[in-house]
């Protein structure tokens, strides 16, 4: 079968079919299989169980030639299967709860992955490179020193280098040795140290909420008024003021703008923005951290639309309290919602900012 003729011009299927009757259904897959491989078909084999590429690979190995006729039944029959076929189920509970994504309560999931054991969707070391050097020290730090060493030479080697400074320097010296006795480690052994470390990945407590305190009372101050925001700030101070410090660095204001708000990304803010609002909004701060966001938006836009909009202020001149706060936060809601789209990126606070 070293030269297959296209399934086009393949003969008709013979009238009796006698000699593709006397073929198993394994002979028959391998020569599906072989005629697609030759045609240039892309055959996603790796999602089939390893017990049954093994066997198909056996299979193809033992047999030799094929006629033309007998090609032509197989290939009929398979096709006429596939035409017969009318719905299909994904693998296992793994398979379904990724069809059903987004379709049943995070708890239903949950409680199904436990139950039947499953702890990971696709590949699990993929998930483990994903996790974030934050989320692995402290498994590695309970792991023995030979599971750590596997973990180290999976890792890409920026990642290993990062997760060694996080460890105390005696463990990180062992593991580093332990990665030389590394060479007899065979795939099936990384295989289930790789289900068994996803599995701890996955074994967080469930959260009614996606997001942390701070996120979401920073949200919420987001859309108050400054008086409000400012008040709810100092009681904040006075309660606790480390989660003051967190709320404020997860709160995005007019006055933010400069240290936020990437230089290049302001046309767009003027595009989302109608001109007459930002003319106000601009007009309007013209003290402290607002002169200082108004002057970034201003020198980073086109210098005609810059000059423009300075001469728009000067003839709009004071601007009431109440309509100055509603135009400047139309400009940052436009910046969210630009966020949001993925149209533009925030930069994060410094210590926000660190790599993990």
């Amino acid at each position: 079968m070293n030269d297959m003729t296209p399934l086009a011009q393949l003969s008709p299927p013979s009238a009796s079919g006698a000699t593709s009757a006397r073929l198993t259904r394994k002979q028959k897959a391998a020569i599906v299989v072989r005629f697609l491989l030759n045609e240039g078909a892309e055959v996603p084999l790796t999602d089939l169980p390893e017990p049954l590429q093994a066997t198909l690979t056996t299979q193809m190995g033992t047999m030799r030639y094929v006629d033309r006729s007998t090609l032509a039944d197989v290939v009929a029959e398979f096709a006429g299967e596939l035409e017969a076929m009318g719905l299909t189920f994904p693998r296992g509970v793994a398979g379904a709860l990724t069809a059903l994504d987004g379709k049943i309560s995070p708890q239903t999931a949950a409680r199904l992955r436990k139950e039947a054991g499953v702890r990971q969707f696709g590949d699990p070391w993929e998930q483990i490179c994903n996790a974030g050097i934050t989320n692995l020290v402290p498994i590695i730090e309970k792991e023995s020193i030979e599971i750590a060493a596997v973990v180290l030479s999976k890792l890409e080697v920026a990642q290993a280098a990062a997760l060694l400074g996080k460890l105390p320097g005696d463990k990180a010296r062992r593991i580093t040795y332990a990665v030389s006795q590394t060479g007899a480690v065979t795939p099936d052994a990384v295989d289930r140290i790789g289900l068994a470390l996803a599995a701890q990945l996955h074994e967080v407590p469930e959260t009614a909420f996606d997001s942390g305190p701070e996120q979401r009372v920073g949200e919420i101050l987001n859309y108050s008024a400054a008086a409000t925001r400012d008040d709810v700030l100092v009681g904040l101070d006075e309660t606790d003021q480390d989660f003051a410090a967190r709320v404020r660095k997860a709160i995005f204001t007019f006055a933010n703008i400069p240290e936020r708000l990437n230089p290049t990304d302001v046309p767009k803010i003027t595009r989302e923005v109608e001109q007459a609002v930002l003319v106000m909004a601009l007009a309007s701060a013209t003290e402290g951290d607002l002169a200082a966001a108004a002057e970034f938006l201003l020198d980073n836009m086109s210098k005609r639309m810059g000059d423009g909009i300075r001469e728009e202020m000067e003839e709009l001149g004071a601007v009431k309290p109440k309509d100055a706060e509603e135009a400047m936060t139309e400009v940052v809601n436009a910046i969210r919602k630009l966020e949001a789209s993925g149209e533009i990126t925030l930069i994060l606070p410094e210590s926000e900012g660190e790599d993990e």
